[in-house]
């Protein structure tokens, strides 16, 4: 199946000089006398490396070869992380460098999704919301705020983010993984 310009939207995976992208952002942009183009902010999944492409209106991609598989993450051990497969009970190992980012969200028994591009992992796609629990976090002081203040917190998984004021340790809250942004309060 191809792609073309007109199918661009945000998070879709193209193949461009024989490599995966995913699209970030794109913005179409006619000027004058000149053919239309397509502004677009590119990230190369192989390495996640970010950048700006400008490409003719119209302009063919193939859909890249990208597979993904379910997977339970287990553990981590030795600088490897430990995943279960969900069909075959198999366990895969990755390294630190192909977890990459997602490791600071990553939690014991959290389904994720193992990406492979022609047979190579290249990523982990976590749930776009996970429940973490605040391990350490300074007490926030009554009557300290003035519009949505916020301090910094650790999570049970060594990530930092930055939460209300009225966030205390042992709390249970909501993290958004595209943004690593606090969202609510867990009930």
């Amino acid at each position: 199946m191809a792609y073309t310009t007109s199918d661009f939207r945000r998070g879709l995976k193209i193949e461009w000089e024989g490599k995966p992208y995913e699209i970030l952002e794109f913005q179409h942009v006619k000027i004058s006398k000149n053919q239309p183009t397509v502004r677009t902010r590119l990230k190369d999944l192989t390495t996640g490396r970010v950048f700006e492409v400008n490409f003719r209106a119209g302009e063919k991609f193939e859909k890249p070869d990208l597979q993904e598989k379910e997977m339970q993450f287990l553990y981590k051990e030795k600088g490897q992380y430990v995943f279960m497969d969900l069909e075959d009970y198999d366990q895969v190992y990755l390294r630190e460098e192909e977890v990459g980012e997602a490791a600071k969200f990553l939690k014991e028994n959290l389904n994720v999704y193992i990406i492979y591009y022609r047979g190579k992992v290249i990523g982990i796609d976590l749930p776009n919301i996970v429940e973490l629990e605040v391990i350490d976090t300074e007490p926030g002081v009554r009557g300290d705020t003035v519009g949505s203040a916020t301090k910094p917190a650790t999570l049970e998984t060594g990530a930092v983010i930055q939460v209300p004021l009225f966030i205390n340790k042992g709390d249970k809250i909501k993290v958004d993984t595209r943004t690593g942004e606090y969202i609510e309060r867990a009930v």
